[in-house]
């Protein structure tokens, strides 16, 4: 997942300097459409930057009788 997150952030550079390159020339409705096109693939690419790390550990719940589950440091009361 971290390579699509890799390729959204490429295109959303790409886009960002396609706009630069379109509002420069005087054409502000391609710019506009450039633009639009950055802020989905940097959408894109913090979803799958997000999605790709890796998850937090769960720490199983205790026994019914109040003893340390064995896996974690604290006990439970």
């Amino acid at each position: 997942m971290r390579r699509l997150a890799l390729y959204s952030a490429t295109v959303c550079a790409l886009s960002a300097a396609a706009a630069t390159v379109s509002y420069l020339h005087g054409r502000g409705v391609v710019g506009t459409v450039w633009v639009l096109l950055a802020g989905v693939s940097s959408n894109m690419a913090w979803y799958y930057f997000r999605r790709a790390r890796p998850r937090p550990a769960t720490v199983p719940p205790c026994g019914s009788a109040g003893e340390a589950c064995g896996t974690c440091v604290r006990s439970c009361a």
